[in-house]
């Protein structure tokens, strides 16, 4: 039994490196959270100016990248877009990455083609 102290000692500080490292996963966690959090908040205050708008949303999981409707709420999670063709859409801020007016031409009409760059 003598023999094997070294043995417990090594268990108990693998332990203790354990036991830390959860705790540092933990911790970063919570400020992941948190500066998460702080980011949704500024995006959905930068959003709330174009309530009304038409707009392009773009989007992480969007098919082809981007929505286009006038937004038409902004709660706490998500926004409420309704399309051209009158259905209506909720979009989760978390997966926003952009949202830009409508592009119009000089007398207020919206332009038929749209090119990304070309604007």
């Amino acid at each position: 039994m003598a023999n094997y102290w070294w043995l417990v000692v090594i268990l108990i500080i693998f332990w203790w490196i354990r036991k830390r490292r959860r705790t540092a996963a933990a911790v970063w966690q919570i400020q992941n959270r948190r500066k998460q959090n702080k980011e949704i908040l500024v995006m959905r205050e930068l959003a709330r100016q174009f309530i009304g708008e038409e707009c392009i949303i773009y989007t992480i999981t969007s098919d082809g990248g981007s929505l286009q409707g006038i937004i038409k709420e902004i709660d706490d999670g998500g926004m409420v877009i309704e399309r051209s063709s009158g259905e209506r859409e909720i979009v989760n801020l978390d997966f926003v990455t952009r949202i830009r007016e409508y592009p119009r031409k000089k007398n207020g009409k919206s332009r038929r083609l749209f090119l990304e760059g070309f604007d």
